[in-house]
């Protein structure tokens, strides 16, 4: 970590990697197998530990997944690392038990709407799935999470309710669920309701630790994060190079990216565990590997100390 000259680190924050999921997801190019394996090793290499690497979906629906077998048993796991994958029914559940990944995360929106694009079914509909998705993902020796879709805001239906909410945070805690990532599918967070989400969350789920899924849709990305932090989260979704959105929301961009997360932290006193420069490798690879220029912005400028020869620019003239 840079030598700031601010306090020592306030202590340790968990970035969770979804670039290979969130972040392939919404591309139409097929990216190879071999391809996104090498993404997830050099994840890792780079510090990460979290990684989110794919989805146990439809390939119809997302032909982007299709591959999430091959993918997880080609990953050179280690002993510290934490492969998720996204199990949103009975038949992913299946497919997850079968492969290397550690745990499954159940997902549902708090919009009718959205629930219905994004998952085809009610949210009723969900929650009376939930508990024989859990069951057979425990049988199988997997960790079991919840995520909630659209918790800042849906883009068919506009504010959504905290007692929503709450009330999947209950079904998801009478399963044994004690992590719970809030999706901000589209961007629609702000300041201002994440610190109400929060706050409403954690007085009716005391025992519910929350991870952040933020978007940077409308440019207040990581100033969702700072916030979060001042709320107590410890644990960030992100994607390297800003990559991401949602197939089956309208306006949906990319995650924020993980190199920018990690730089904001480190320079904030925060400890991560992740090398900023690997971190913007990867990035630039996933970047190269899409053949188009990312969002991201550190991967442009550097570390805040990286110094260019004077004589790299002009000199003003007159």
């Amino acid at each position: 970590m840079p030598d700031t000259g601010f306090p020592p680190p306030h202590g340790f924050v968990e970035i969770c990697e979804a670039g290979t999921r969130d972040g392939l997801q919404i591309e139409a190019t097929i990216i190879p197998t071999a391809e996104k394996i090498a993404l997830v090793d050099a994840m890792l290499d780079s510090g990460i530990r979290h990684v989110e690497v794919t989805s146990f979906v439809s390939p119809r629906a997302v032909p982007q997944m299709a591959d999430a077998e091959e993918v997880l048993r080609g990953i050179r796991k280690r002993p510290d690392t934490n492969l998720m994958a996204l199990v949103p029914n009975l038949r992913g559940a299946e497919r997850a038990v079968t492969t290397p990944v550690d745990g499954g995360v159940l997902l549902i929106s708090a919009s009718e709407t959205h629930n219905r694009k994004n998952l085809n079914r009610s949210i009723d509909e969900s929650l009376a799935a939930f508990p024989a998705v859990a069951a057979r993902l425990r049988d199988g020796g997997k960790e079991v999470l919840g995520a909630v879709a659209v918790a800042f805001g849906c883009p068919f239906e506009g504010e959504v309710s905290l007692d929503g909410i709450i009330r999947i945070g209950r079904a998801y805690a009478a399963l044994g669920v004690t992590q719970m990532t809030l999706g901000d599918t589209t961007g629609m967070a702000a300041p201002n309701n994440v610190r109400r989400t929060l706050r409403g969350l954690r007085a009716a789920l005391p025992g519910m630790q929350f991870t952040m899924h933020l978007h940077n849709t409308r440019g207040v990305g990581l100033a969702n994060v700072l916030v979060s932090l001042d709320e107590g989260v410890r644990r960030f979704d992100a994607a390297a190079g800003g990559l991401g959105g949602c197939p089956f929301a309208a306006g949906a961009t990319g995650n924020i990216c993980t190199e920018d997360l990690v730089y904001l932290l480190d320079e904030s006193g925060w400890t991560t565990g992740v090398d900023l420069d690997q971190s913007i490798a990867v990035a630039k690879r996933m970047e190269a590997l899409l053949g188009r220029t990312l969002p991201g912005q550190v991967m442009r400028a550097g570390p805040r100390l990286r110094l260019h020869a004077a004589n790299a620019v002009p000199t003003a003239a007159g």
